[in-house]
């Protein structure tokens, strides 16, 4: 079964709750959010490997660590994914980014595919799909099964705040992905939103209703 990591850093968890309240404006949500990834990276990585390399400092050889194995890619799923993207490169700055679009058919109400983009290598890589919510979990389980079927293997999934819900429907369908969150919640609400939440990330990323 997969790991789920509900993060418990101070910083993380004071900066969620400012992002909750609903007086905080675009530019200062966008600014957390990108913040708030940042801080997430940083932990969700703390399992990459390491290998030791020979170099030259001003005063003589050495031998330190560099990250070893498999590259990195991050894949916002759309839109509001697009919000935690700034904030992984300034930890790993050498990681390629992919985009998934998705909507949802609304009878259906199943998640439908409309833009796919990918790094070429993309299934040599260590893969980080980001959601700032992960509420059904329909659109985060339909994203993985796409890249999957593109031949990706490696895939970590991060969002920010999680429902019960969402996590279980991750578990059961994809149980070899490992998710971190920054704010386990209680439920959803009759319409799908997260409670107690923050509201719809997106329009509060990009400033719509």
């Amino acid at each position: 079964m997969s790991k789920v990591q509900v993060m418990d850093h101070p910083l993380i968890q004071h900066k969620i709750g400012v992002i909750r309240r609903k007086n905080v404006g675009t530019n200062e949500f966008r600014a957390i959010i990108s913040e708030i990834a940042m801080l997430m990276c940083y932990e969700a990585t703390r399992d990459l490997k390491l290998q030791d390399v020979e170099i030259e400092t001003p005063i003589c050889k050495t031998v330190v660590k560099e990250l070893s194995g498999k590259k990195l890619a991050v894949v916002p799923i759309l839109r509001a994914g697009l919000g935690m993207v700034d904030g992984m490169l300034s930890m790993i700055p050498a990681a390629k980014i992919g985009h998934i679009g998705l909507y949802r058919d609304p009878e259906t109400l199943e998640p439908v595919e409309y833009y796919c983009k990918l790094p070429a290598d993309c299934q040599e890589r260590e893969v980080f799909v980001v959601d700032p919510m992960l509420a059904t979990g329909g659109s985060s389980v339909a994203a993985i099964q796409m890249l999957k079927d593109k031949g990706v293997r490696n895939i970590h999934f991060m969002c920010i705040i999680a429902a019960p819900e969402g996590v279980k429907k991750m578990q059961e369908c994809h149980p070899d992905v490992d998710i971190y969150i920054g704010a386990l919640d209680e439920k959803l609400n009759d319409h799908g939103y997260i409670v107690p939440g923050l509201g719809d990330a997106g329009d509060r990323i990009f400033g719509t209703k």
